[in-house]
């Protein structure tokens, strides 16, 4: 306001002055004339400023404001640093919308906005994939006319958003999600959407582990605590022999117990992420002692071979893990080979690659069990399993440890002809045998 008055007072003086020189010229109407012609320069002068910030105004190409003259020059000169100040807002909103945006479609959750007639407004790229929608088709139409699923029409309509929905994915057969509604803003909602098919295999899984251990103790238990009750409700009657039969069979199965926690230990260990000891294992001492608990599970029943094709140098990895893993093939092959039958371990390098193999002659397997081997608890024959002292883990804790010493398991087997499970060692890990003498 202050520049205002300036600029009144500046043109009052002018006509003043006009006026004046007018008297001093002898002339009232020159001195009149005079000032007229002064307010006709100011006021042309004052509608060509005008009509320049008109023109600006009006201009669609993003223009800087024309420059003043005399007193328009402060005019423009705040107009300038205000349209500056608010280009500079602007841009600043502008970059914070775009990272917002970028981080929405970075998140691995859907985001998807809706008006109070659950009509879209916008949403992700892993809401387009979860929900089947297409952020350039979709926007502005109603959510409900997409997706049509009831039990999702259900809960959007039903305004009680406390718990979050699961339903299967509308376009992704196999995929679970979880949807849940926030309501914000002026009615507005916020749907959320998440894959948990993972998670759901891995509740699925924990069941199962556990129902699974809990069978698996139920059944030695219920033998013990039987044998125990008969004892002593009937030990004076009972002949000794039998005492000490029920004595054994107890005892047979508390070491079922025993070997079962043992597994459940390796395997828990083996599913941690802790650091794997690397040592350099000598396989020829290895493979002797697998073959020595091999004959002596086998008790003389089977031909159990070792057969080395050339020097077995040395493996680095985990001594412990691996004559574990290696045991177990060994073991489940004496296990499902009938009396008189012939279980071949075999070591050999490949490539630069060690190759352990276990052949045998046994019962086999048919294809279909195959890929579920290494599962927990899966087994083919879950009767003969029980009848060979099996604990049902032995091929999960070969899976993990391979795994870590990053080994690869073949099975090749035919129902009635045997089986052939073959590891295959990366060759960053096999050593030959003039390095293995000097590790």
């Amino acid at each position: 306001m202050r520049e205002f008055w300036y600029r009144v007072l500046l043109r009052v003086v002018l006509v003043g002055a006009c006026v004046l020189t007018g008297l001093i010229a002898g002339s009232i109407v020159f001195g009149l004339a005079l000032a007229v012609g002064v307010l006709l320069a100011g006021s042309l002068r004052d509608q060509y400023e005008i009509g320049r910030f008109d023109h600006w105004l009006n201009s669609t190409v993003d223009t800087a404001l024309p420059d003043g003259a005399g007193q328009w020059e402060f005019l423009f000169a705040k107009l300038a640093r205000r349209e500056r100040n608010a280009r500079h807002l602007r841009e600043d909103l502008r970059s914070r919308l775009e990272r917002m945006r970028e981080a929405s479609r970075a998140m691995p959750d859907g985001t998807l906005i809706m008006s109070r007639d659950e009509v879209i407004e916008w949403l992700n790229p892993m809401a387009e994939q979860h929900l089947g929608l297409d952020g350039q088709r979709d926007i502005g139409s109603p959510l409900l006319n997409l997706l049509r699923q009831p039990e999702f029409a259900n809960y959007l309509q039903s305004g009680d958003y406390a718990d979050p929905l699961s339903m299967p994915s509308p376009r992704q057969p196999g995929r679970t999600l979880q949807i849940r509604v926030v309501a914000f803003g002026d009615e507005q909602k916020l749907l959320l959407s998440r894959d948990i098919t993972q998670l759901e295999k891995l509740e699925t899984m924990r069941r199962d582990f556990v129902a699974n251990v809990s069978h698996e103790m139920k059944t030695p238990l219920t033998v013990i605590h039987g044998f125990l009750e008969t004892l002593e409700d009937a030990l004076p009657e009972l002949p000794h022999e039998q005492a000490l039969s029920f004595i054994a069979m107890a005892q047979q199965q508390s070491v079922r117990m025993q070997r079962l926690v043992e597994d459940l230990l390796t395997l828990s260990a083996l599913e941690t992420d802790a650091p794997m000891s690397e040592e350099a294992v000598d396989m020829r001492n290895l493979l002797d002692i697998v073959m020595i608990e091999t004959r002596a599970l086998s008790g003389g029943r089977h031909e159990v071979l070792l057969e080395l094709d050339g020097p077995p140098g040395a493996l680095t990895g985990c001594a412990r893990d691996l004559r574990s893993a290696l045991g177990n093939l060994a073991s489940n092959a004496v296990r499902y080979t009938p009396d008189g039958g012939r279980v071949r371990l075999g070591w050999t390098v490949v490539d630069g690659c060690g190759v352990f193999s276990v052949e045998d002659n046994g019962i086999g397997i048919d294809a279909q069990h195959i890929p579920r081997l290494t599962e927990r608890f899966y087994r083919v024959d879950r009767g003969r399993s029980r009848e060979t002292g099996g604990t049902g883990l032995g091929l999960a804790i070969v899976k993990h440890v391979l795994e870590r010493h990053q080994a690869t398991l073949n099975v090749v087997s035919e129902p009635g002809k045997g089986s052939c499970f073959t590891v295959r060692f990366p060759a960053r890990r096999t050593l030959r045998q003039a390095q293995a003498v000097a590790a």
